[in-house]
This record gives structure tokens, C-alpha cells and sequence, in this order.
């Protein structure tokens, strides 16, 4: 089994009956348990839990999952005694999230902050992929977009993602520059390999420039950026990037409807564990003055 924080959740719901009682037992939301549950039950296919007036309880094959669930919990009370105090400094494992088009920004920042402190490995995990808080998967993310709403996570407002629409000086000796928005239909694109992109960039050139304008799409911001840089075709990077590599022009007129916001998520459980706020703290303190 893959997702201990559903067996626990399980073990809970029996212990104490109610999902009321294992929430606050395990210092999370009702709809989390209720989420947990839900989630172990399809997974296994069997209903592990009769639901009544009363509250909740186990099935035949419930109790004999709860009998492992309680063994387990049990090896890892022994375990967590053991090892008391040893999460109370900045060590271990920090493990960061964040689409890939951040990496130019926060690659940096994780850079130093390991060089701060030692003891800490950085694990940094991109990509289109949600990973989930709640299970573990990452200490911190960094999302864009509307502000995220899961009841376990504690949100804060981190910056705005701000776009610029540019083309390399090797393009513009090739194709010139677009006079004006509506010559863009004339001209090269490289966008992402997915058509159906919600980035708020994306969307509006979608609807600037037809389909087969894009003559290099990819899966990766970072080949993205690097086919604008070669010239394949005129394409949207972070403006601070844009800032960094004087071969790059803007092509048009930055417009706000690119933008969105980001936000930094972490898990109640671990916000302010002292290797979480410390990464927050350097963060939002080499941040302030930075445009994305």
C-alpha cells in the first residue's frame, strides 16, 4: 500500500467511530478524512466502513485492514521516539514544486539556500503533474494561477508571473519584427507541445495566430526558451529572463492578461516546521525585488 496517511486515516475513523473525532485526532479538516476514506475504498474495492447515524463502522474487511493499520501505527510511535528532535533543525530532505517555467528563478534560490545549510538536500520536482501536499510529496510548492483551495494546505500570496513576448536577434535578421499585433499572423512560433495550454499567455496567442504558425513546439519550458534563443520562432519567457539575454527583444507591448499569480502552498502539518520557514523566509526575502 502506497498511502499510509489513508490507513492511518482508516485507523482513526475506527478507533474513534466519527469522522469528527479521527479529524481532530489527527489535526486535519473532516473533509480530508472524509477524502481519505473515500480514496482507500476505491482503491482496494471494498467498502471498509458501514456509515450510519452514529458515525462509522468497520466492515469484515476493514477490521482486518485496521488490524496491520494498527501494528504499523504502533512500530512508527517506537520509531518517532527514537528519532524525537531530529527534524527540529534545517536538515534532511527539502523537497520543492513548482511548474518548470520557474526553474531559471527558483533553481538559483535553492542553490544558495543548500549552500546556507549543509545539512539539507533539495529536491526539486517540476512539471505539469499536481503533487500532492497532503501525501508528502513535496515540503513546498509554488502554484499558478487561481489561489488553490484544499482545506489542509496553508496558501500565501508569493508574486506574479509576468510574460514577455520576444524573438532572438537571429529571427529578426531572418523574418524582421511584427509591426503591430495583427502582423504576428505572419510570423513563427514556439509554444508548448500541449495545444490546449490554460497558461494565460498561451490562451491569448491561440487566439492571435493560427494553429500551424507554431513550427516548434516541446513538452519542456526550458527547450522552449532555448528554441527562442536559437531562432526557431518568436515565443513568451519570464520577463526577468527576458532581462538576462541581451539577444532577446520584445516584440510587442507586455499586456497584464498575460500574467497570473503565484502562490506558495504548504501543508499545515509542516508549515512551520523550522526547515519550512526558513526555506519561506529566504524565499520571499530574495523575491521581493524581483520581477517574474
Amino acid at each position: 500500500m502506497d498511502n499510509w496517511d489513508e490507513i492511518r486515516t482508516a485507523y482513526q475513523v475506527a478507533r474513534r467511530g466519527t469522522v469528527s473525532g479521527a479529524a481532530e485526532a489527527l489535526g486535519v479538516h473532516h473533509a480530508t478524512v472524509i477524502r481519505h476514506i473515500d480514496a482507500l475504498e476505491q482503491r482496494l474495492g471494498v467498502k471498509l466502513f458501514q456509515r450510519h447515524a452514529r458515525g462509522y463502522t468497520a466492515t469484515e474487511a476493514g477490521q482486518d485492514l485496521l488490524q496491520v493499520a494498527k501494528a504499523t501505527d504502533d512500530q512508527f510511535t517506537q520509531l518517532a521516539g527514537r528519532i524525537k528532535g531530529q527534524g527540529a533543525g534545517v536538515s534532511g530532505d527539502l523537497v520543492v514544486t513548482s511548474l518548470g517555467i520557474a526553474s531559471p528563478m527558483m533553481t538559483p534560490i535553492l542553490a544558495d539556500f543548500q549552500a546556507l545549510h549543509p545539512d539539507v538536500r533539495v529536491r526539486y520536482r517540476t512539471g505539469d503533474r499536481v503533487f500532492r501536499l497532503e501525501y508528502g510529496e513535496a515540503h513546498v510548492a509554488i502554484r499558478a494561477g487561481t489561489m488553490p483551495d484544499e482545506p489542509d494546505n496553508v496558501v500565501q500570496p508569493f508574486m506574479q508571473q509576468t510574460m514577455a513576448l520576444v524573438a532572438s536577434d537571429s529571427y529578426i535578421a531572418r523574418h524582421g519584427l511584427p509591426q503591430d499585433e495583427d502582423d504576428l499572423k505572419n510570423h513563427f512560433f514556439v509554444g508548448d507541445d500541449n495545444p490546449e495550454s490554460r497558461a494565460p499567455f498561451a490562451r491569448w496567442l491561440r487566439g492571435m495566430v493560427p494553429d500551424d504558425a507554431y513550427v516548434f513546439r516541446a513538452t519542456d519550458n526550458r527547450i522552449m526558451f532555448d528554441a527562442v534563443q536559437a531562432g526557431a520562432g518568436i515565443g513568451f519567457v519570464q520577463v526577468h529572463e527576458a532581462r538576462n539575454h541581451d539577444s532577446l527583444t520584445e516584440v510587442i507591448a507586455r499586456k497584464e492578461e498575460w500574467s497570473s499569480p503565484l502562490w506558495l502552498v504548504t501543508h499545515v502539518d509542516l508549515h512551520r516546521t523550522t526547515k519550512v520557514q526558513a526555506f519561506l523566509n529566504y524565499l520571499k526575502d530574495r523575491v521581493k525585488d524581483m520581477e517574474c
